[in-house]
């Protein structure tokens, strides 16, 4: 099993102190959680992208190039990259340079992410996202294995024998389809045989579960190898500490503030308690063993392979968030490593495009 820690760059006060630090402060968080995390051994660091309050990560590739440049090992991932609203032809030039800089670590989720605000930013509607969304990626997918493309495009000029460039680092970049609650994406993903990643965060497990089983469906429809299917899925929270009472006792105040926000903003209240938050959602609280059990209960429902955690402390001070990683990486990771396969690709960076290639481009 692989290790992620990700962040959306949430902007807002902090749940517990009610402190809301500077946009630069937060920004400098981020590259101070990433490297933390390639020292602290994750196989992975993502930044989301969002275009609307409360959220920064409006350029993930301008933040995961400076990740690049601050880190040698650790895979860089989008979360996730909303193609909808995104020139596939730009996209691709950003993501195509960015994975010459992190020397072939990039990896792409990308998703529909789509609330109002960037929608009406963008001018998508919930009618069209979807098209929108279909179109980008195969576009896009394109571009990345096609040295010259021509696409008959209905939300961007169309293409002939267009030649776009760098030429990519990766032969092609992995991509990952991040999915909450559609089918649409499950299926796209299923399609082209690419894996698949769950949200995961706001809801008990079931509806993931069943949206994972289509994905299952649709990938022996579409033909390909159940062998080679390839889940990873998020968590609602994390803090690891020697026992549950300790546990706990740091997570309240975080769960407490968190629910009232919910309540006064007149949001859906899913868990109404710590203790079935515990209990009910995918977030990692508790004892090294709870968390473990927890892992391999979902593993159960899932079959993933991948799990991401929190980079941000979001409401634990920066040493309990740092002993909480810790002891996740001392005692839960190496368990769950042994106990869990690994997805069925290649973790490390793929071998760049060669010389003769890259000639042949230019001719």
């Amino acid at each position: 099993m692989k290790f992620l820690a990700i962040t959306l760059i949430v902007h807002r006060p902090d749940p517990v102190t009610g402190v809301r630090k500077s946009t630069h402060e937060r920004f400098r968080e981020v590259l101070d959680n990433a490297v933390l995390a390639e020292d602290l051994g994750f196989d992975g660091f993502g930044v989301g992208e969002r275009h609307e309050r409360p959220f920064i990560s409006s350029s993930p590739t301008v933040v995961l190039s400076h990740v690049a440049a601050l880190t040698r090992r650790i895979r860089l991932f989008t979360a996730v990259t909303t193609l909808s609203l995104l020139d596939p032809v730009r996209a691709y030039e950003d993501y195509a340079t960015l994975d010459h800089l992190s020397e072939g670590r990039l990896d792409l989720i990308i998703g529909k992410g789509n609330g109002a605000a960037q929608r009406d930013l963008f001018h998508v509607t919930p009618e069209d996202q979807w098209d929108r969304s279909a179109e980008s990626y195969e576009v896009f997918r394109q571009i990345w294995r096609q040295d010259k493309v021509t696409a008959a495009t209905r939300f961007r000029p169309p293409l002939t024998e267009a030649e776009v460039w760098p030429r990519p680092y990766q032969q092609p970049v992995r991509v990952w389809h991040g999915s909450a609650t559609s089918k649409e994406s499950v299926d796209l993903a299923a399609r082209y045989g690419d894996p698949l990643f769950s949200a995961n965060v706001t809801n008990p497990i079931e509806p993931y579960a069943e949206l994972i089983r289509h994905y299952r469906e649709r990938w022996e429809f579409y033909g390909h190898d159940p062998q080679q299917i390839a889940v990873g899925a998020g968590t609602a929270g994390i803090q690891v500490a020697p026992t549950t009472q300790e546990a706990l006792a740091a997570y309240r105040p975080i769960f407490e503030s968190n629910l009232a926000f919910l309540k006064k903003a007149g949001l859906p209240v899913v868990f109404e308690t710590l203790e079935d938050f515990v209990e009910r959602s995918s977030a990692l609280i508790g004892s090294p063993q709870q968390v473990i059990d927890k892992v391999h209960r979902y593993y159960e429902q899932f079959g993933h392979t991948v799990v991401h955690v929190h980079a941000d402390a979001s409401g634990l001070t920066e040493s309990q968030h740092r002993a909480s990683l810790e002891l996740f990486q001392s005692e839960v990771a190496p368990m769950l490593r042994r106990e869990i396969p690994d997805p069925p690709f290649a973790w490390g960076p793929v071998l760049p495009a060669s010389p003769l290639t890259e000639e042949s481009a230019r001719v």
